[in-house]
């Protein structure tokens, strides 16, 4: 098993006035470190382009996954896709992103923007070498990979954004390179850089896209481990068990809820030490335990996680209110989604009498929602996530 991290995310935007993207993103990572993600680009925008696209990224992930050398697979796609004989054109251009045992990267790049590839925050000018395919010329690269490497692949409709169908040369490659290299160190994951250059293209398109673009961003990151214990258990003799094996766990503790508070101070022998500061008037203050890294109240809190979470994997649009502010469920979502690769939840399940309150806004059976609910959206960021159930 690899001792990094894939941390995965792209983002498309489609043509102004077409209802699909000719851009298609396809991965396969089996979360041991063996990871492809094909990124094609079909010819033209809307249906045909996506169609494709589609076909493009379908065949060669699909091949790859059944084990087929990645040789053999640029060589079948390559020799299967046609080209416009009057504008000398692929019908779908694509770019592969091979990781082996999370060792090293294998490229493919066929008639799509350079992939960019920011070690230390400056740009790596890796080595390419040329092949042939059916009078297709295709670029192949195999790089060891280092913690920190970031690679940025993207479709033509990237560079060169601009207003009015004009192309924006001062928006080239390396242009972009420089963007991406301000936000290395920002400490941002995958999903929202790519979010973040997808903005900036749109932005330069004056939102009215004269082309399909999408960004794809993969990330090397040292493993990181966050663990959260949420209620206490069902069975009051397994509250020792519980916070035991809770504990035992390394890397980052958290522990939402008052009586999880209450019960997890007791058994380190200290007190819960509330916070006189308010810090979101919709989400009660957090507190703090010695021993513990963050400690917040249990369900409006994971419930407002649970919900960034699902928005994260979709539109992103609560980010600037979680990736910023000081209140437990901003603390918790910064932790999870952009720092985490590995996290365990540990759930207890006895009842909380004020949850049964027909007034209240959440009850005992939200909870576990909440609970399936934010893992469900932590796998798909692309995280390995755990429960302990008592």
């Amino acid at each position: 098993m690899s001792k990094y991290f894939l941390d995965i995310g792209w983002k498309s935007i489609r043509h102004v006035g077409e209802e699909l993207c000719g851009d298609h993103v396809d991965v396969i990572d089996d979360r041991n470190g063996n990871m492809t993600a094909v990124i094609a680009d079909g010819l033209g925008s809307g249906v045909r382009a996506s169609i494709l696209s589609t076909l493009t990224s379908k065949i060669i992930s699909t091949m790859i996954a059944e084990g087929l050398p990645l040789e053999e697979c640029v060589s079948t796609i390559a020799s299967t896709l046609p080209v416009m004989k009057d504008r000398n054109v692929a019908y779908s251009t694509f770019t592969i992103l091979h990781v082996k045992d999370g060792k090293e990267m294998h490229l493919v790049q066929y008639d799509n923007p350079s992939v960019i590839l920011l070690r230390n925050g400056e740009v790596f000018d890796y080595e390419k070498q040329e092949m042939h395919v059916e009078e297709k010329t295709i670029y192949s690269s195999s790089i060891l990979l280092e913690e920190g490497d970031m690679f940025i692949a993207m479709s033509d409709g990237c560079p060169c954004a601009g207003p009015d169908n004009t192309y924006n040369l001062s928006w080239q490659v390396k242009d972009i390179a420089s963007y991406m290299q301000c936000l290395y160190f920002a400490g941002y994951d995958a999903r929202t850089l790519s979010n973040m250059l997808v903005e900036e293209c749109n932005h330069l398109y004056e939102y009215k896209p004269a082309d399909d673009a999408t960004a794809f961003v993969l990330s090397i990151k040292q493993k990181k481990k966050v663990n959260v214990l949420f209620g206490p258990p069902k069975k009051m003799e397994d509250t020792e068990p519980m916070i035991r094996m809770f504990f035992a766990e390394e890397g980052i503790h958290v522990v939402s809820g008052g009586s999880t508070s209450r019960m997890v101070a007791e058994y380190l022998d200290t007190k819960v030490i509330p916070s006189m500061q308010k810090t979101n008037h919709d989400i009660p203050p957090v507190s703090t335990i010695r021993g513990v890294d963050l400690t917040t109240e249990g369900v409006v809190t994971m419930n407002r996680v649970a919900q960034y979470a699902e928005d994260h994997i979709q539109n992103n649009a609560y980010y600037e209110q979680w990736s910023t502010k000081q209140d437990g469920a901003s603390l918790i979502s910064r932790l999870l989604f952009e720092e985490a690769t590995d996290i365990h939840i540990f759930v207890g399940t006895a009842i909380n009498p004020a949850h049964q309150n027909p007034g209240l806004a959440v009850s005992f059976n939200l909870k576990l929602d909440i609970v399936n609910t934010l893992k469900s959206a932590l796998e798909k960021m692309g995280k390995n996530v755990s429960l302990s159930i008592f």
